[in-house]
């Protein structure tokens, strides 16, 4: 089992735009194409694992989040970077179908099903995200969490006093994992899916 890193979307890897689903708005945020580069090279699968509460408020389907994650991997891979799969989570507890979800972060459906999806060790696994639920997602499945200041990071650290490993931006909380010795270097970070 490898370990991997999950990524946060909205204000870690592109900037925070409220309820983004057209690809004429996507903004990477600088280095972070770069930062998932420099992950791949030492073998660390890359997720992307994203609530998108627009979906149950009616402001767009899983279909656009999808069209939306497919410009962003062809970004990605034109640049020399993989992402090896992403999982968004369509649930509010206030607004649409109102299910049992298991998957909107704080709860870590999502990064429980990309573990099982894809042989990961969550022990040694990293998440990166701006926002308190990030951080406890990643705690209740015992992955590391690190807080970035981007999008609604450095609101979560001083309002919230979340206590994680802060880190300006995406590019230097990838530097710190790579540093971070119980996190092996491998060749290939193998298959990706959708």
């Amino acid at each position: 089992m490898r370990p991997a890193v999950f990524l946060d979307r909205d204000g870690t890897l592109n900037v925070e735009k409220h309820y983004l689903y057209r690809r004429e708005d996507w903004e990477w945020i600088p280095g972070a194409i770069d930062a998932i580069a420099r992950l791949n090279v030492a073998g660390i699968p890359v997720i992307v694992v994203t609530n998108q509460a627009g979906i149950a408020r009616g402001l767009y389907g899983d279909a656009d989040v999808d069209r939306l994650h497919e410009m962003a991997d062809d970004d990605a891979r034109r640049a020399g970077a993989t992402i090896e799969a992403f999982y968004h989570c369509p649930h509010h507890p206030d607004y649409g179908a109102r299910v049992a979800c298991d998957c909107r972060k704080p709860e870590p459906g999502m990064l429980l099903r990309a573990a099982a999806e894809h042989a990961l060790d969550l022990a040694r696994s990293f998440i990166i995200g701006d926002r308190e639920s990030d951080i406890e997602a990643g705690r209740r499945c015992g992955a590391t969490s690190l807080l970035v200041a981007t999008g609604y990071g450095e609101r979560t650290r001083r309002e919230r006093g979340v206590d994680a490993p802060y880190f300006p931006s995406v590019v230097e909380a990838v530097a710190h994992i790579l540093d971070t010795p119980r996190v092996p270097v491998s060749t290939a970070c193998g298959s990706r899916s959708r």
